[in-house]
């Protein structure tokens, strides 16, 4: 995982406090995508509502720990490109969900 890779870069106080914060909202978002993948199809779109949540909560919490001056410019522009990337992907699962019967291109 690339926070794993930027943890040692914080600061040792930031480190305990906002990094492990984010740290745990990434394992948070991976056990509630797991989680997202098995569960019935009645109950999807809440499970992938409350990861994007989480995506969103992450997003935020990158954002205070680069404006705090605690992660770099390029760490930063890595982690929050591969968030984008994240959220369009449960979009998309949350959007076939919500709309079965359409697909994303017409042939």
């Amino acid at each position: 995982m690339l926070w794993m890779s930027i943890i040692p870069h914080i600061a040792k106080g930031a480190r305990r406090t906002i990094g492990a914060r984010i740290e745990n909202k990434f394992l948070d978002l991976l056990e509630l995508t797991y989680t997202a993948y098995f569960t019935p199809k009645e109950q999807k779109v809440l499970k992938i509502s409350e990861c994007i949540f989480v995506r969103d909560t992450l997003t935020f919490l990158i954002s205070v720990a680069w404006s705090g001056k605690l992660i770099s410019n390029q760490h930063y522009e890595e982690v929050a490109i591969k968030l984008e990337e994240i959220g369009k992907m449960f979009g998309g699962w949350k959007g076939s969900l919500d709309n079965p019967g359409k697909k994303n291109r017409t042939l």
